[in-house]
């Protein structure tokens, strides 16, 4: 039977104290952040530095930027666009922006899809699919979209408890994304007029949950991808969309003592401080964890927060350190400021990388026929269940 309203009123009545008492702790507690964010990004980065140096390991951030601007936040416009100090009243002097600044500059990205195993088939089998996007913003050139497609046998499949078969097919495919970055910035032409885009963050964190052979799997890719980019110079961005890293608050937290807390996140205690196209100063990314595996690398990922939209939280800009140390950091952001106004709030290359490589229920379809046809040929012993047959049939 449907689940009762009223009941569900009468609980949230009778517990509505406890909510209260976790808003309010969690009001004054962000405030406290608030107020330390607005007094430490106030000192000169050397008085920083000095306020930090006094802890050992990891503290979630270090300040890279020395910054003259008010609660730690350079506006776009004053700070970054070079055309003005006014806000664009419309959207086709924001175009005409973007004509400009990414004239002749080219962007690419990766995305993956897949069809994993499951018990309507009875070999274990997986499809995955890459795609990318390539956009030279060119009047003589013109974009290139295209995909590559990987298969995993039941050898590759097979039995491994420490590593259920849906994480193998999310590292392959992993390690597929990665080297097709790594092969496109080991191919490019003009470093210094292309920007790589990454959908996700460069510190694998995630993959601390797991046992430490996917967690190899992951390093060892991202480190092949950093290696890549700083070989080469050509600029690469990690966008995360919706971050929920806490460097900036554990920095606080060392420098002035606060409460630790993992309930406040960096991108909810910049989001009131800014505006569209504004961002934070640059800092070292001083996680630890699966960072302390990055060999080389491990002090060499850069981080900014940027606002995308005129609401919400911020986006997360993870880049190689020797992007801020290059100089040009004002220019790159200038790229992916382009990119996103172009795809009307992210980033158009990941959009289209995404839409490129995304497998459709048609595309399941296609594959079950023709592997089916195929196993038929080869006279290899595949079942499908009666509800997947039923499927095929109805299509």
């Amino acid at each position: 039977m449907p689940v009762s309203s009223s009941q569900i009123k009468a609980l949230l009545d009778q517990k509505r104290d406890a909510f209260s008492t976790f808003s309010r702790a969690k009001f004054e507690l962000l405030q406290a952040y608030h107020q330390a964010w607005i007094e430490f990004t106030a000192l000169p980065l050397a008085q920083q530095l000095d306020q930090l140096d006094s802890h050992t390991g990891p503290i979630g951030a270090r300040p890279l930027e020395d910054i003259s601007a008010d609660k730690g936040i350079l506006p776009f416009f004053f700070a970054e666009s070079g055309a003005g100090s006014d806000r664009w009243t419309n959207r086709e002097q924001s175009v005409q922006w973007v004509q400009t600044i990414l004239k002749d500059i080219t962007t690419f990205a990766v995305d993956g899809s897949q069809i994993s195993p499951g018990k309507d088939i009875s070999i274990p089998i997986a499809l995955l699919q890459i795609g990318w996007f390539e956009n030279p913003h060119s009047t003589t050139r013109s974009y290139q979209k295209d995909v590559r497609v990987d298969l995993m046998t039941p050898a590759e499949l097979g039995p491994n408890p420490a590593q259920p078969i849906e994480r193998r097919v999310n590292i392959r495919r992993f390690q597929m994304e990665v080297a097709r970055l790594v092969e496109y910035i080991n191919d490019c032409t003009e470093p210094e007029r292309t920007l790589v885009f990454f959908d996700g963050a460069l510190v694998v964190t995630f993959a601390e949950a797991f046992d430490q052979e996917s967690q190899t799997a992951y390093i060892q890719s991202m480190l092949s991808l950093l290696e890549a980019s700083c070989r080469r110079r050509v600029p690469l961005v990690g966008y995360v969309d919706t971050s929920y890293a806490h460097d900036l608050t554990g920095m606080l937290h060392h420098a002035y003592g606060l409460e630790a807390t993992e309930g406040i996140h960096d991108a909810q205690l910049l989001a009131r401080l800014m505006d569209w196209g504004d961002r934070t100063a640059v800092f070292q990314c001083d996680r630890g964890g699966v960072l302390d595996q990055y060999e080389r690398y491990s002090d060499q990922i850069a981080f900014t927060y940027l606002k995308t939209t005129r609401d919400g939280y911020p986006v997360r800009l993870e880049m190689p350190r020797w992007m801020w140390e290059s100089g040009h950091i004002t220019q790159y952001l200038n790229w992916v400021r382009g990119e996103v106004i172009i795809g009307g709030g992210y980033p158009y290359s990941i959009e289209t990388a995404d839409q490129t490589a995304v497998l459709q229920g048609q595309d399941k379809h296609i594959f079950l026929r023709v592997l089916q046809d195929w196993a038929e040929r080869e006279a290899i012993n595949l079942r499908l269940s009666r509800k997947m047959v039923s499927k095929q049939r109805r299509r």
